[in-house]
């Protein structure tokens, strides 16, 4: 069973970096899409950036791109984000997700399978 487990959250003040990890366990991943969401209090969670386990191919939300980057180490079964320029508007739980079927459809939440528990994240201005 795939068990992901997030960490490196925290306080930030506006303009700086965090990196979060997610470990992951259970399996090889050879064909999962790996995602990062976020959510903030009172909105929906929403689709920070993905990644193909395989190929390393990446992707971005809008709001994030050039700023974050997703990364990960197959020989760790580890997924990045590093996250630069941080604003107050970046403040949310951040969650890891598992995709095992590597769904073309990688910003939609319910493509995912597995989730970690959520890392928070808060940038202060």
């Amino acid at each position: 069973q795939v068990q992901l487990v997030e960490s490196g959250g925290g306080l930030v003040q506006a303009g700086g970096s965090l990196r979060l990890s997610c470990a992951a366990s259970g399996r090889t991943f050879s064909g999962y899409t790996m995602g990062w969401f976020r959510q903030a209090p009172g909105k929906e969670r929403e689709f920070v950036a993905a990644i193909r386990w395989s190929g390393g191919r990446t992707y971005y939300a809008d709001s994030v791109k050039g700023r974050f980057t997703i990364s990960r180490d197959k020989a760790k079964n580890t997924v990045f984000l590093q996250m630069n320029s941080l604003t107050p508007e970046d403040t949310a739980v951040y969650y890891c997700a598992a995709d095992r079927f590597g769904s073309t459809w990688y910003e939609r939440r319910n493509e995912y399978d597995v989730w970690g528990q959520g890392t928070q994240v808060t940038v202060s201005s």
